[in-house]
């Protein structure tokens, strides 16, 4: 049984062959529209969401299987200091795979040790999320139409930002890969991101303070918001909240074909008049998660579509 605890889990190949999946889905629906009849997805999150639960929920209705689960730890029996060794074990009685999200790193790689199901993580803390990741390569190749030979910024919250981490994670096993961070020193990529896999794989880089410096050089833009639950001083949330929006105005200093994708929600990190340009690709980004989710779902499940 193979669970998705970490983006690395899945091998290059693994992911090419995930991508050309959720390509097909995109293209052909019907075909896949009873692989899951008779299957149930369990959505176990202990910490708000929107895009990520509803798209595994849609993903799993799209293939013909059902839901159920709990949006809040407030509603399952978390509340009443159930651990997740005890949780996972009594929902692998009620269905067959599940996404978990929890604020504590580690949840869903301890739930996975004790499951029954197949596991995925919906993201653990500020650690990792790697279905975020998947969606993102899916974005990325299907804009561009590769994963290699590509520059790649991402801006805000380095620090905090479990899509972002997984995301260098993932890219920095392709060719030509070049990373452009742009964050205040505050909220800059951890240095054991740095150390064990940027610079442990001789991947060019450079770490700057002005997004309008390097918009020229971008063949992607991924921006993300500074995320308060992540702090512990309100004072430095509000400090850093504002560092970067992305502008019509800046924008226009970019590539003619750069994409700007954020991994959503939006607070006002990007413009809402943005939104028209055709580089704005982070509305079709959250589409594409439904279709990679769909993909992840099949293979976990080693179904095959008639």
């Amino acid at each position: 049984m193979k669970h998705l605890i970490d983006p690395l889990d899945l091998s290059v190949e693994e992911i090419k062959e995930l991508l050309d999946t959720a390509n097909d889905i995109e293209q052909n629906p019907q075909k896949y529209a009873h692989a899951c009849d008779g299957k149930k997805l369990a959505t176990l999150f202990y910490e708000p969401s929107t895009r990520t639960r509803l798209s595994f929920e849609a993903a799993m209705l799209n293939l013909g299987g059902k839901t159920l689960g709990f949006a809040s730890a407030d509603n399952s029996s978390a509340a009443k200091g159930e651990s997740i060794a005890d949780t996972i074990r009594v929902v692998s009685c009620y269905a067959d795979i599940c996404a978990m999200r929890h604020p504590k790193e580690g949840a869903p790689l301890v739930a996975s040790q004790y499951s029954r199901i197949p596991v995925i993580n919906a993201g653990d803390g500020g650690h990792q999320h790697p279905t975020q990741t998947l969606t993102d390569l899916l974005t990325i190749r299907s804009l561009k139409g590769r994963l290699d030979h590509l520059t790649i910024g991402l801006c805000g919250d380095l620090k905090f930002g479990r899509t972002v981490h997984s995301l260098i994670k993932s890219l920095a096993r392709y060719e030509g890969i070049r990373f452009v961070l742009i964050s205040p020193g505050e909220l800059k990529v951890p240095d054991y991101i740095l150390n064990e896999v940027i610079r442990a794989k001789g991947i060019p880089y450079q770490e700057v303070e002005r997004l309008d410096d390097v918009m020229p050089e971008l063949d992607i833009l991924y921006m993300t918001r500074v995320q308060r639950e992540r702090f512990f001083n309100e004072e430095d949330y509000i400090r850093l909240k504002d560092c970067y929006i992305l502008t019509q105005d800046k924008l226009n200093k970019a590539k003619k074909d750069m994409f700007v994708l954020h991994p959503l929600p939006r607070v006002n990190e990007i413009a809402v008049e943005v939104d028209k340009d055709e580089r704005a690709a982070y509305f079709r980004q959250a589409q594409y998660g439904v279709y990679v989710r769909m993909a992840l779902i099949l293979k976990l499940l080693g179904v095959t579509p008639c």
